[in-house]
Order: C-alpha cells, then structure tokens, then sequence
C-alpha cells in the first residue's frame, strides 16, 4: 500500500526527498571518493575531551541522574550561559532568556517557520539556497523569492529572510558587510523577521571576521529585545553534529514563543548530549575550530588547485574563504544531475545544483564539498570529475567535424 492510499494532509503532497539523504546511501563504499555531503571529517572529533566530559558526568550518583533525567524546554542553563557569551564575543549582547537550545539548527528552522508562516506567505532567500531550508519552509506551503529581488510591499508582504552570511551552503559565497546592512534595511522596510544562519561561521580560513546580522542590528536598534534577527548557530560543523545541538538567538519574546512550539515537538534537546557539549565547549572549543580551520584550510586550497589544473576552460568556481563548499558552474549544456550517474560509476559523488532551487535552476551547476575527502582523494577525484565533464564535450565537438 503506498502513501497515497490515505488521507494525508496538503502538506504531505510538498514533501520530497531530499538529493543529499539519497546520495548518502551510496557513498558507503570504501572506494567512494565523497565530495557530496557537508560532513565533518570524524577523524577531527575531540574523541578525548568526550570521553572525559562523559566521565566527569558519571562521576557522581546525583550529576548522572541529572543527565539522564527530563529537563526544561529552554535548555540547560549552563550552556545557555555559555552561548550567551559565545554570542557576546560576536557582537550580540545576550543573555540565557536569549538562547534557546535546539536539536541541531534544523529544528531550529522548523519552529521559525511554525512560528511565522501561513500557507503562501513568501520566504526571501538567496539564489542557491540551503536545501535543508528550502525543504523546511516549503513544508508550511511557503512560497520563495529572490532576496535582492524586487518586491511589491503592498500586494506580497515577505515574512522571512533566510540567509547564511557566511560561506553559504551551497556556494561558499560571504556576503559583506553592505550586503548585510542592505539585507537588514530591507526587512525593517517589509516588516520581515531575518533568520541568520551561522553554521560555518567560525570555518574561516581567509580574511577577518564580519559582524553577524544580528549584531549590525543591535547596534541600530541599541538591544537585543528590539532587534528582527534570529541567529541560528549549531555545533554540528564544529564539535560534533551526531549529538544534536544547536541554538536559537534572539529577542526573549520570540524565545518564548519558540520555546512554546519546542515543547510540542520535542519536550527538550536531549538532557545527557547538552551537559556533554557543555563540558566539551567548555574545556576544547577553541582549539577544536582550530584544528578543524588547519585541516579543511589545507583541503580547500588542494581542492582549487586541483581544479585550476585539471578543470576543462569553460569551468567556472567559487573560492570561499571558509566554509565547506565550493560552487562548480558547468557549461549551460551540461546537466549536472546526468552527470552524476556516471561519477557514481566512477566513484564519485556531489550534489546537483538543482537541488538548491526552487524554480528549476542550476541544472548546470554541482556544490563539491572538501571537508572529508583528503589532499589525496580530492587530486584524484577532482581530475576523475573533469575528465567526466570533458567527455561529453568531445565526443559532441568530434560528431560535429
């Protein structure tokens, strides 16, 4: 019996599956070389400082019964402490009524948009997007634009501007300083709530630090009880994605609103993976960003150099300062979802451009992700991928003589 064969409700109808689930099914095989999923490289884990932390929780009967026992809906004080200070060393003067901690940032998303959308409303987004978001807000029937595009104020009022600031999934892209002010003008105009999300925001390999949205908005509005920015953090890029943290930062009004839809879904973040994260921030954050920095710095850098040597002329690529991903366009008559069929032959894998929009675009684009594969696999990979790219082309160029 398939799904159709029930009542389900309209939104059942707007879910698909997302390219990135699927592909992950296949690059389980150990010759697979995976440029495909934004997963940290595990060999990084801070193994040590978990084994520790989970020890010091265990130490004694009443911490461990703490850990395995319910807790508020808000989350664990003593990380939303630390968060609040984590925000504050970004510009964003918080306090723990500020932070609400969340299972990964994706949940976060999905309050956000039980919290603000209706059935039609516009999400103003950039062009690629998230997937993750996308799929999200497309969920509650959203509808999207372009979030530098024209917009009638008066006959399409946008709700939500979604954006990642810096080294954007899928195209690496930061926005700059301008950018960011021009972003934040336009959601004062609309009367819009922004949702900034900060996933890779401590990955920077190049360059100095940006003022998140959220701080450029205090500073205007003078606290953060009057700002429209909801920060989205998350320690799946950093510490470790498996246990599930991430948080939400913003006005105490709209906290308590999330936190109100939180307790509907899900109780509370798991009590025993916030103290663990607690613990580990605590003693290893900095020096776990910057492990992670020197190692995906390095494998980002071998990635364009691969590219500049192997990649055929009418190629064309991001170079992000940070972040996880490069954007690779192809030529407009390659389709780079055909194209992925024969890398799978060929043991390789990325994701389709045309995953990241919504009107049908970016057939001719694919996100290559540097963060697992070593120097090694991504020399061979990336020259394996372009001699994939270059063949079509000559074979079409030799039926044309």
């Amino acid at each position: 019996m398939t799904a159709s064969a029930f009542r389900l409700s309209a939104r059942a109808e707007t879910v698909k599956a997302s390219e990135i689930r699927e592909l992950l099914k296949l690059v389980g095989r150990p010759t697979m070389i995976s440029f495909a999923g934004g997963i940290p490289d595990p060999s990084l884990f801070a193994l040590g400082d978990f084994q520790a932390a989970a020890r010091e929780i265990f130490a004694g009967p009443a911490s461990a019964r703490e850990a395995l026992q319910y807790s508020t809906t808000e989350g664990f004080l003593p990380l939303r402490q630390w968060l609040a200070d984590y925000m504050g060393k970004k510009g964003v003067a918080a306090g723990p009524d500020n932070i609400l901690v969340t299972s990964g940032s994706q949940q976060a998303l999905d309050l956000i948009g039980k919290l603000t959308l209706d059935q039609g409303d516009t999400v103003l987004v950039s062009r690629p997007s998230y997937l993750g978001a996308l799929q999200c807000f497309t969920s509650y029937c959203a509808r999207f634009a372009a979030h530098d595009a024209p917009l009638d104020v008066a006959t399409d009022p946008a709700k939500l501007l979604y954006l990642i600031p810096d080294f954007a999934n899928p195209d690496g892209r930061t926005m700059d300083r301008g950018a960011r002010l021009a972003a934040l003008s336009r959601a004062e105009r609309l009367n819009a709530l922004i949702v900034e999300d900060a996933a890779y925001t401590d990955l920077r390999y190049d360059g100095a630090d940006l003022p998140p949205i959220a701080a450029l908005d205090q500073q205007q509005s003078g606290s953060i009880e009057l700002t429209r920015t909801l920060y989205c953090g998350t320690f799946s890029k950093t510490l470790s994605p498996g246990l599930r943290i991430g948080w939400v930062c913003g006005p105490a009004a709209l906290i308590r609103k999330l936190a109100l839809f939180k307790q509907g879904g899900d109780l509370h973040t798991a009590t025993f993976n916030q103290r663990l994260m607690h613990h580990v921030a605590l003693t290893g954050f900095e020096a776990q960003i910057e492990r992670s920095r020197v190692t995906y710095r390095a494998r980002r850098n071998a990635m364009l150099s691969a590219l500049e040597r192997h990649a055929p002329p009418a190629l064309r690529w991001t170079r992000p300062e940070g972040g996880m991903f490069i954007w690779l366009t192809l030529p407009e008559d390659i389709d780079a979802t055909a194209l992925l069929s024969e890398a799978i032959a060929a043991d390789i894998a990325f994701v389709p451009g045309g995953a990241f929009f919504t009107d049908g675009s970016g057939r001719n684009a694919m996100r290559l992700s540097f963060s697992l594969a070593d120097e090694a696999q991504i020399e061979i990979g990336i020259y394996k991928l372009c001699a994939l790219i270059n063949a079509p082309r000559k074979k079409r160029a030799a039926m044309g003589r």
